[in-house]
């Protein structure tokens, strides 16, 4: 699945995946530089806690949103694929500025979401211009490719992920988050050794990519991103590994960003600021 078509003369909007817990009260880095870049005060936000089984999860997003400054913020209690159909939410999505989708189990987004009205109104949107962020769960939805689980540990084996559908905003990246705080390094390589067109972006808590029209990507927050660049991976040993076995993997690229770290997905280059 590609991203949609943009029009001639607009740029998409950001893309912004959240490693999940996110500042909230303090040094609210990354939601008020989400707030900014959808236009300030005046945006108009959706929130989409499909992810959450908290019924309150969405509710509490839309106080903190209006409490750091977002005049118009509202829950879109989309629980169902039916849900998904209803025109009050997808003509809410496109006049909005700005979609968040909060943490949970990704599982729960694509399988509610996918390939309804509601997934197509973002994916539109965003080729319009919507800014569409995520937070954990809402992150790890937004590629085309979505590590939907997996296990913990450094090196890479054949069964070290599960992999299904994601949203589609970009099949540049694949996404983890919690990840240097649930020791995710081996399953994103192994995402990546299956897929090694993709970018992997490993996303720490409390840090965000705030990925631009045209995939060049900044770092906000308190942690590290890592991104792994298998584009120049001369070997892998996927092919021939069984169940528990580790994969070899020669020739990839690891950068650790922090922030003001950017990355441009063109030219395969990193800086530290």
């Amino acid at each position: 699945m590609s991203p949609s078509n943009h029009s001639q003369g607009t740029d998409r909007g950001y893309i912004i995946p959240i490693g999940g817990a996110e500042e909230k009260f303090h040094n609210t880095a990354i939601l008020d530089r989400f707030i900014d870049v959808c236009g300030g005060r005046s945006a108009r936000m959706a929130i989409i806690p499909t992810a959450s089984e908290l019924e309150d999860t969405g509710r509490n997003y839309e106080k903190l949103f209006r409490k750091i400054g977002i005049r118009h913020a509202k829950v879109l209690n989309i629980l169902t694929r039916e849900d998904c159909h209803q025109s009050e939410f997808t003509d809410y999505i496109e006049k909005s500025d700005g979609v968040f989708m909060t943490g949970g189990n990704q599982l729960r987004l694509s399988t509610t979401l996918g390939g309804t009205p509601v997934a197509q109104s973002i994916r539109r949107s965003n080729a319009r211009g919507l800014h569409v962020a995520g937070t954990s769960a809402g992150a790890a939805f937004m590629p085309e490719h979505m590590i939907a689980g997996g296990a913990e540990g450094s090196t890479p084996s054949p069964d070290m992920v599960t992999l299904a559908p994601g949203l589609g905003l970009t099949n540049n990246f694949v996404i983890d988050q919690h990840f240097r705080q649930r020791d995710r390094l081996g399953r994103l390589l192994t995402a990546l050794a299956y897929n090694p067109f993709a970018v992997g972006i490993g996303l720490d808590e409390d840090t965000a990519a705030f990925i631009r029209p045209g995939d060049s990507l900044e770092v906000v927050g308190s942690g590290g991103i890592t991104i792994i660049d298998p584009g120049k991976l001369s070997y892998s040993s996927m092919d021939r590994a069984r169940g528990g076995e580790p994969v070899s993997l020669i020739d990839v690229t690891l950068h650790i960003l922090i922030a003001g770290g950017r990355f441009d997905i063109a030219t395969r280059q990193a800086a530290a600021e």
